[in-house]
């Protein structure tokens, strides 16, 4: 409540006395220029008051800025990509004075903008143009980013992003990058199916082998002693039955002619 009442009085006191009162908004510092020199710190949030014939207000926003760019860039394969990229960028607060004394107010246009297309041409012409379009688009931002803010150190800006919101390719390459991902995805199917044709022979061929091993064992078995005994007891079998049969035999190998149920 007393602050409140202060900055009225002093607003009330300024328009009597016709002395300019400069107001700083959030996202925003001020510096006094008196004379053409800065004069004393930064102002954050509040009433500036100053003299309009010697002194001026510098006021620099201190909020994150969105700098959209649009411009063609380099790919390696010497192709020219049409881009539409966002700068997402802070100035720090501390160093507005450093940054009024250095640059000026159009610090955007000679370090930020300057900056950027150089750091943009250089990465991307390490590119081909398919990967700004897909998979190394995050890689890409990345080191923009990193190249901007090593070039930036020092000079009180942060870099905070950079975004690649549209590619527009050369024309036919969107043709091209389609043939080659449909002929990998029809060689990655055919890799899917020889695979699938493989594990089904191998089934086979172990199925076979199976049969096979069987077999042997059982031909392995059968040998002539083998066969008597089975004869033996299939005439044991026989001769305990209730029906009336006729056997001819000759020891060995029991024949059924005739059998009654």
């Amino acid at each position: 409540m007393k602050k409140s009442i202060l900055i009225i009085t002093i607003m009330a006191l300024a328009v009597s006395s016709c002395i300019p009162v400069s107001v700083i908004r959030p996202g925003q510092v001020g510096v006094k220029q008196s004379l053409g020199k800065l004069k004393g710190n930064p102002k954050t949030q509040g009433l500036v008051l100053y003299n309009p014939f010697v002194t001026q207000v510098v006021k620099l926003p201190t909020r994150t800025v969105n700098r959209e760019v649009k411009l063609n860039l380099p790919s390696k394969e010497g192709l020219n990509v049409a881009a539409r990229i966002s700068i997402l960028y802070h100035l720090k607060e501390d160093k507005a004075l450093d940054i009024i004394s250095t640059v000026g107010k159009k610090y955007e246009d000679v370090l930020i903008l300057s900056t950027f297309r150089s750091a943009a041409a250089d990465v991307c012409a390490r590119f081909y143009a398919k990967d700004m379009h897909s998979g190394k688009r995050a890689e890409i931002e990345q080191e923009i980013k990193n190249q901007m803010s090593e070039i930036l150190k020092g000079r009180g800006f942060e870099i905070e992003a950079i975004l690649l919101k549209s590619i527009t390719l050369p024309s036919g390459l969107y043709a091209a990058i389609e043939a080659k991902l449909k002929a990998e995805q029809e060689a990655q199917q055919m890799e899917f199916v020889l695979q699938r044709e493989k594990k089904e022979a191998e089934r086979k061929r172990i199925e076979a082998e199976g049969v096979r091993d069987a077999q042997k064992i059982i031909k392995e078995g059968i040998t002539e002693g083998n066969i008597k005994w089975k004869s033996l007891e299939v005439l044991r079998e026989i001769s305990t039955s209730p029906n009336a049969k006729l056997i001819i035999t000759d020891g060995n190998s029991p024949v059924l002619i005739n059998g009654d149920d």
